[in-house]
């Protein structure tokens, strides 16, 4: 059980912190989300299999993927909608370097075995390197930070594997993937990210971080610009996987 400080009593008897999904006021051990939301949202279980689940055939064939898993289904207006609405629109960064290091606690520990080289491994197994989805300048500064750097910092914090935030930049946001069918959330992510340092990842295993995952539109664009470096391999993980 994680120790809490005597500060940290003090601190949330003047200021009570809140579940984003409930609302309810945590209780001093727990952190972001509440025991009751937390045992309630709806896993989906991708990590079972992160070589062959219904996330990860949206990426085969399209880029060199080795695994790929999301922590939760998302719906609009769900208690998972409420928790990533908190998170990106609500000025709390700090949910999503909690819910990174969540993802590992659950994610992390699990046994794989991959029939291809008969050899059984962890999530995290052979990760060089994570780069979370970059957002452009101007977003970034309207909402004060990305979100998937957050969720990156939180799964770097509990497997140490370093993150990478120099390596592809976003060069522009044409408008919200939200009402889109997937044709149109492929066209509107073409050509938006820029190589920048092709050094850094040339050879490597990277793990892709982003928030949700819905056509993989967004993360196949920039695995493609990635891959112009050289022999780049990928995983994706993400907090929540919905359909069009």
């Amino acid at each position: 059980m994680k120790h809490v400080s005597f500060i940290s009593r003090i601190i949330d008897l003047i200021a009570p912190r809140q579940c984003p999904v409930c609302d309810n006021r945590l209780g001093p051990y727990e952190e972001v989300i509440c025991a009751s939301c937390n045992m309630r949202l709806p896993r989906t279980e991708f990590f079972r299999d992160p070589v062959d689940n219904e996330m990860a055939r949206l990426f085969w064939g399209r880029i060199p993927i080795e695994r790929a898993a999301a922590w939760l289904r998302f719906e609009p207006h769900s208690e998972v909608a409420r928790l990533v609405y908190a998170m990106k629109y609500g000025h709390h960064p700090d949910i999503g370097e909690t819910v990174g290091e969540l993802m590992v606690q659950e994610l992390g520990t699990y046994k794989y075995h991959d029939d291809r080289t008969e050899e059984a491994f962890t999530f995290f197994e052979g990760i060089d390197a994570i780069i979370p989805i970059p957002l452009t300048s101007k977003r970034k500064r309207q909402r004060g930070y990305n979100q998937s750097e957050t969720i990156a910092q939180g799964i770097s914090n509990k497997t140490g594997i370093p993150i990478l935030k120099d390596v592809v930049r976003r060069t522009s946001f044409h408008e919200s993937q939200t009402q889109k069918d997937w044709w149109e959330r492929k066209a509107n992510v073409q050509n938006v990210f820029h190589l920048m340092s092709p050094e850094k990842v040339d050879g490597r295993h990277i793990l892709l971080v982003d928030d949700i995952v819905t056509t993989g539109a967004t993360i196949i664009s920039c695995a493609s610009e990635l891959k112009k470096a050289g022999n780049v391999r990928f995983s994706v993980l993400t907090i929540g996987y919905t359909k069009v």
